[in-house]
């Protein structure tokens, strides 16, 4: 009998269903693994604020609605929704307004764990039953009532004109499906030999590419819908800074070498095939400056107000530096926080196991090197309508 997830090819009609970052807390989940995230929205908080300081402040009747798109399951979503409402409510009061209620939605795939979301969520202010100044003065709770949205932000998830804010960070490079001419053996654009788009031919890359503006034009049109006049729509992705789409810096660093190299193992040990290994591809793109403006300028329904690169730094988080298998064994688990869910179900568990170990090991021997070369670069776009 076939193993787990032997015969499981992660198709496009799967991928939304399927895709999430590793719920639980476990050593390998994404609430485990997600602090460099973390410290990189920290370090574009003024970027945030000043999105914030354009938006129109409405009636205080009227509540004021966040959205944090591709939210996953960790504390970091928690933090930024906090951020927002605690600075707005600064806004209202400095203008000698009382503060509106707030919401907000915390918006992802059905296969993302809200559960453990939820659980890390605090409590309600006098559990609502309070004034909201009373809410708002209350340490240790949310100022704001919560709900989740599950569903693919490629589509429409409210209703229109009913949206003041939208926040989305370290989401919009997922694609909502691998271009089927990556995964077809009869095309100048199949990514043979390879796990991700880093490193490919250009027909691979403009095949990346095409998927994510197209992506990236049903998220505006969709969002152009939803938010109110006088509302703010602060995105982070992971960007690049080289012309070339197979050129995928940072992300190439993580998931085209180390992670390609495993599956070559995998391949080279016996233990899959090298069509099973073919069939699977990271759907990930980082965007350049220019793929990006081309998209917001084409569909036409944004300002923009800040479109640039950042340099956000490492995703490895370590406590030793000098320590190689800490090193090792935190690119591992960074890799298995974002891409594990799909491993597990293109391979099975013993395998994902096994392809997980051999990153680890690899990732300890070059340690050194991924410390000194490893660095992300964001795109960082702030947008109000037209």
């Amino acid at each position: 009998m076939a193993s787990k997830g032997e015969n499981v090819v992660v198709s496009n009609m799967k991928l939304e269903k399927l895709l999430s970052m590793k719920g639980g807390n476990g050593e390998g989940s994404y609430a485990n693994n997600s602090q460099a995230q973390a410290l990189h929205a920290r370090s574009m908080l003024h970027l945030l604020e000043e999105a914030l300081d354009s938006v129109h402040l409405n009636s205080p009747e009227v509540p004021f609605v966040v959205v944090d798109l591709g939210c996953s399951c960790g504390n970091n979503t928690i933090y930024i929704i906090d951020v927002i409402v605690k600075h707005m409510i600064k806004r209202y009061e400095s203008s000698g307004y009382e503060p509106p209620e707030f919401s907000a939605f915390f918006s992802d795939l059905p296969s993302n764990d809200f559960n453990t979301l939820f659980q890390l969520l605090p409590p309600l202010a006098n559990n609502g039953v309070s004034s909201m100044e009373e809410c708002l003065s209350s340490n240790g709770h949310r100022s704001y009532f919560a709900a989740g949205v599950p569903g693919s932000f490629y589509r429409r998830l409210f209703p229109a004109r009913s949206i003041d804010v939208f926040h989305s960070a370290f989401s919009l490079h997922w694609l909502s499906q691998m271009p089927e001419t990556v995964l077809d053996r009869r095309s100048m654009a199949y990514n043979k030999g390879r796990v991700f788009i880093h490193g490919a031919n250009e027909s691979t890359g403009n095949a990346y590419k095409k998927q994510f503006q197209t992506d990236l034009a049903r998220f505006l049109s969709a969002r152009s819908i939803e938010m109110k006049r006088g509302g703010s729509m602060f995105l982070v992705c992971l960007g690049r800074t080289s012309v070339d789409p197979s050129d995928q810096g940072g992300a190439g660093l993580l998931f085209g070498t180390h992670f390609q190299d495993a599956w070559n193992d995998l391949v080279q040990e016996g233990l899959i095939s090298s069509e099973k290994r073919d069939n699977f591809n990271i759907p990930v793109y980082a965007p350049s400056l220019q793929d990006f403006k081309e998209v917001v300028e084409a569909d036409g329904s944004f300002t923009i107000n800040k479109l640039e690169v950042f340099k956000g730094g490492s995703p490895l988080v370590v406590t030793r530096p000098d320590d190689a298998k800490e090193v090792g064994r935190a690119l591992a688990n960074s890799c298995r926080s974002v891409s594990g869910v799909l491993v597990d179900a293109h391979i099975g568990d013993k395998l994902s196991e096994e392809l997980f170990l051999r990153v680890e090991h690899r990732a300890t021997s070059h340690a050194k090197e991924l410390l000194e070369q490893l660095q992300f670069f964001h795109i960082v776009a702030s947008l109000s309508l037209a």
